[in-house]
């Protein structure tokens, strides 16, 4: 039987390293699972307390005030159900003009309860951007994978700040995730891209635990998009991650009315910057 040609090895890498993107992906849905679960039933709390509350009431203004709660509570159990089927879509493997903010509005959705539950702030800086050539969902994927990354580094809580930026000179558009945890120590900062390494001892508080597959895949999802994963880490000062896509060129900035970021002095070590 002949040997398998460098072009079938390199077909059959591929696909085991998308079989392997998937498998993470399906975790990355179990763990969310219970969160969404314990929000949903929040909000479903909301719309029967403020179903009956209507109910008693014969005051017109109130039994509005009450509509409007059950609708304000209807809208984010929406919300929630759209950002986790968007999660779990198999969408095609191309890349389309992508607006990141909604990207990091999604997982903030998602994420919002487990960040609470663990007391990690977030501090989320939103600039004018053009659309990045991207796969939301991969992208999607990172970001998640990141800032789980980043509240397990502040087992005691703290704060994780997201910065999304337009590079104009790299035609770029950056997503900046940093956090104020434990940092990784300068020995183990070349490795942590390395398949199968990983920087935990085993399973958190909550049960999630790190195989070394996380970071690894984080790099070839990037990479597949023609763009840069940089990292930053100084032990017991945190770590940054600075995601670097292609923006569409010639394509409009939209109008943000959010606060943008400021100009800080970076805490951080020299840069490890991959792709």
């Amino acid at each position: 039987m002949p040997a398998p040609t460098v072009e079938q090895l390199e077909a059959e890498i591929a696909q085991l390293q998308e079989q392997i993107r998937q498998a993470q992906k399906l975790t990355a849905l179990g763990e969310l699972a219970s969160t969404v679960t314990h929000e949903f039933n929040n909000v479903l709390m909301t719309i029967v307390n403020y179903a009956k509350l209507g109910l008693r009431q014969r005051d017109q203004a109130a039994r509005n005030k009450a509509f409007e709660k059950i609708l304000a509570a209807g809208n984010r159990a929406a919300k929630i159900t759209n950002g986790v089927l968007g999660f779990a879509r198999n969408r095609a493997p191309g890349y389309e003009p992508t607006d990141l903010a909604r990207v990091i509005d999604d997982t903030m959705l998602l994420l919002e309860r487990e960040l609470t539950k663990y007391r990690v702030k977030v501090d989320c800086y939103v600039q004018p951007t053009p659309p990045a050539m991207a796969n939301g969902n991969q992208i999607q994927q990172v970001l998640m994978n990141l800032m789980i990354n980043a509240r397990q580094a502040m087992p005691n809580g703290g704060r994780i700040t997201l910065r999304l930026s337009h590079d104009a000179e790299s035609g770029t558009v950056d997503l900046l995730v940093r956090d104020n945890g434990s940092g990784i120590p300068p020995d183990k900062l070349p490795h942590i891209f390395d398949s199968f390494f990983t920087t935990k001892s085993g399973p958190d508080a909550s049960g999630k635990g790190g195989t070394g597959l996380g970071l690894s895949m984080c790099r070839n999802v990037i990479e597949a998009h023609h763009g840069k994963i940089r990292v930053e880490s100084s032990v017991g000062k945190g770590t940054a991650f600075t995601l670097k896509l292609p923006a569409i060129k010639n394509a409009p900035t939209p109008v943000i009315d959010l606060a943008t970021a400021t100009a800080a002095t970076s805490a951080f070590a020299s840069p490890t910057e991959r792709a």
